[in-house]
């Protein structure tokens, strides 16, 4: 008995001093600095200070940093966060647009015929450009999702881990460290690249990237928590060696670079002896690199193992550290059901047009992949900056999903831009420069008007009047008017015979439907004008002006992913025209589909141009040549009725744009045919039509560009070839 005793005694002893030590400890800071894509490491030394039973009492990080310190401090653990880098498509979070087949189909016109980051805001105040590349609309619904707002909107102030995450104002230079408040904001703001990602405005401020003021904030972490030992993690990025700078953009990131060493060196310099600082080898792996983000967790690993004997002095036992995991990773708490859903800070826009996309109801419970691509779809409409969402359980036993979106501080007026260059560098080159300017929400229905100007060797003038009749806008009713001076030619043999400088001019007023995100559907009436003057040869077309009109039905479909390369889906089109006074009706119609698999995207595409009533009129034939389009011959080539065409396309991706920009380069083959039934040139071109192309090309900030060759040996000449390229919008 008094053996036992003295076990029992001893054991408490023993317990007693083991809690002793592990109440004197000393206070632990963990640092995670910023680095962009290299901030995955983090993650690495997150998993070893785990493996090892280090408790940490604060955490601050920067810009990459504040990301995984956010979420780290939120509870998800270092092997889900692992897992959650992993799996994200970052080339994807980096493009603001939902698919284009999620997004408005007005928006889709204007962003094929303008190009979309020429998209400019004018006013009162005067010309107002984006203030970002990328918005980080996706960037912040995926913030939101890792630290789980849809349970509730995380505050710092709330966590139990002690959080500070550091950012800059941009406009008086200061560091702003955020200890209260929206967690994913705080993140959103600190990795707001200056030029790539928009600034975060909060109290008044415009905040960017922490890193440019206090990348490894190791400053903040001993104040945060009195902190006795700091761990600090360097993931920056290097200065450029001299034979990488050479353009503006390396120059910009090389500044960037020096601000942020500058200051890492001044935090660096505080470390004590008793400090433990880790800095993994990240040799070849960049900022940008988000992909690689688990090689890239491997190597903080290795590199925190190597002062495992120093981190090992912080330990603590199993049963302490699991009551430290126990605070710092609460369980989640169930999802709530929501008691109603609001629409808050909209200024011009009806609420109605956001409301449309909502499918969650009073009584659910919130999905955040559902939640998520109803606010992509809202985003898709192009009126806001931000569409993003709060819980707000602070009223009693009520529980309000407030979706919030923010219309563009640029608009809501725009001037938008374009470029067109045509050449197959022989005698039919085209360029010309396009501006309008678009006024949006004159009315709460959401009224809009566009006018624009184009000059080159293709000139017009245009303007446009939409107004939708029904708050959710699915009704509408639009009138335009257009004049445009253009040059044709009149081909035999592939001879030019003639050359006409056309003037046409167009008004037609129409009602429709939005089809959802479909496409559109319209019906209405429209007046044509048309005139042709000799430039050179001899004279094929009536001289006189030649006036028609008639009522016409369209319905344009879009469904793929991207506006001028995509890699899946499907488009259709489809307008009968029908002039009675005139004799002649007019059917366009076209299908296009596309499929990937891995790097190659398969394409197919087949149109028609015709009359089923009558025959079209000289001034008002089709016409098929140009770049995919028939490509070895040149543009309106063939003129005739009763036109098809049908195209293969097999295209290989060989490179991608980076981050923030859309759209990769491609190595493309085609195999084209075309028949005309009633042909007004190349009259001896009869039956199927064959042909083939090779083509290069790419997405640039320009907009579409295609490089490319076409042979037909079609005819008895020897058959008919082109080079071929094309810059610019349609």
């Amino acid at each position: 008995m008094a053996f036992a005793a003295g076990i029992l005694l001893f054991a408490g002893g023993v317990a007693a001093q083991t809690a002793a030590s592990e109440l004197a400890r000393p206070r632990v800071g963990l640092v995670l600095g910023g680095g962009g894509a290299r901030g995955a490491a983090h993650i690495g030394v997150l998993e070893v200070l785990e493996k090892l039973r280090v408790p940490v009492d604060c955490v601050a990080g920067t810009s990459m940093g504040a990301l995984v310190a956010g979420v780290y401090a939120s509870g998800l653990s270092p092997a889900t966060m692992r897992s959650k880098l992993a799996e994200a498509d970052w080339d994807d979070l980096f493009r603001d647009d939902p698919p284009l087949d999620q997004q408005n189909f007005r928006k889709k016109v204007y962003d094929k015929r303008f190009l979309p980051g020429s998209e400019t805001g004018v006013g009162p105040q005067g010309v107002n450009g984006q203030p970002g590349i990328v918005m980080g609309q996706k960037i912040k619904l995926f913030f939101n999702t890792l630290v789980r707002d849809y349970l509730g909107e995380r505050e710092i102030e709330t966590l139990p881990l002690p959080l500070s995450i550091i950012a800059t104002d941009i406009v008086g230079g200061e560091k702003v460290v955020f200890r209260r408040g929206s967690l994913s904001q705080a993140m959103r703001a600190s990795m707001s690249v200056p030029g790539l990602m928009a600034p975060v405005e909060a109290d008044g401020k415009k905040l960017v990237d922490g890193g440019l003021v206090d990348n490894v904030p190791i400053d903040e972490a001993r104040a945060r928590c009195q902190a006795d030992i700091i761990i600090a993690v360097n993931v920056g990025s290097p200065l450029l060696k001299a034979e990488d700078i050479s353009g503006l953009l390396s120059v910009s990131a090389q500044m960037v670079n020096i601000l942020t060493e500058q200051n890492v060196t001044r935090s660096l310099a505080t470390l004590k002896p008793t400090d433990i600082y880790i800095k993994p080898d990240l040799e070849g792996i960049t900022a940008g690199d988000f992909k690689r983000s688990s090689e890239t967790a491997d190597r903080g690993v290795a590199a925190t193992e190597a002062v495992a004997d120093r981190l090992r002095t912080l330990a603590v036992s199993e049963t302490a550290y699991a009551a430290w995991v126990a605070q710092v990773q609460p369980p989640m708490r169930p999802a709530p059901r929501i008691n109603e859903v609001q629409i808050a800070g909209l200024k011009l826009v009806n609420p109605a047009v956001v409301e449309r996309y909502l499918q969650i109801k009073p009584g659910d419970t919130v999905d955040p992949v559902k939640l998520d691509a109803d606010l992509m779809r809202a985003y898709g409409d192009g009126y806001y900056q931000q569409v993003d969402y709060a819980l707000d359980d602070t009223l009693r036993n009520r529980e309000i999903l407030r979706v919030t979106p923010m219309e563009k501080s640029w608009g809501p007026d725009y001037l938008r831009f374009g470029i067109n260059l045509e050449s197959n560098f022989q005698t039919d080159s085209t360029y010309a420069i396009r501006a309008a300017y678009q006024k949006t929400w004159l009315n709460s229905l959401g009224g809009e008007f566009l006018g624009y100007v184009q000059i080159g060797s293709t000139t017009g003038i245009g303007a446009d009047f939409y107004q939708p009749i029904d708050a959710r806008q699915r009704y509408f009713v639009e009138a335009n008017v257009n004049y445009q001076s253009t040059s044709t030619g009149i081909y035999q043999n592939n001879d030019q015979l003639a050359e006409y400088a056309l003037s046409q001019s167009a008004a037609q007023v129409a009602a429709g439907i939005n089809v959802g995100l479909l496409g559109q559907a319209r019906l209405g009436w429209q007046e044509n004008w048309r005139k042709a003057t000799i430039q050179t040869g001899a004279p094929f077309l009536p001289a006189e002006s030649k006036t028609f009109g008639g009522w016409f039905a369209g319905l344009d479909f879009d469904q793929t992913d991207r506006i001028y390369f995509p890699t899946n889906g499907w488009s259709s089109s489809v307008k009968y025209f029908d002039s009675p006074a005139s004799g002649f009706s007019r059917l366009d119609a076209g299908a296009s589909g596309y499929l990937s698999v891995g790097d190659w995207v398969l394409a197919s595409r087949l149109s028609y141009q015709g009359s089923p009533v009558g025959e079209l009129p000289v001034y008002d034939l089709g016409q098929l040549g140009g770049m995919l389009n028939m490509t070895a011959f040149a543009v309106g080539q063939l003129k005739g009725d009763d036109m098809s065409y049908g195209s293969i396309r097999a295209e290989r991706i060989i490179g991608r744009l980076p981050l923030g920009l859309r759209g990769d380069l491609r190595l493309g083959a085609a195999l084209e045919t075309a028949k005309v039934g009633r042909p007004f040139t190349e009259t001896e071109l009869k039956g199927w039509i064959p042909g083939a192309a090779v083509y290069l090309g790419g997405e640039t900030p320009f907009g579409p560009v295609y490089l490319g060759y076409g042979y037909s040996n079609a005819g008895s000449i020897g058959g008919y070839s082109n080079f071929y390229l094309f810059l610019g919008t349609p």
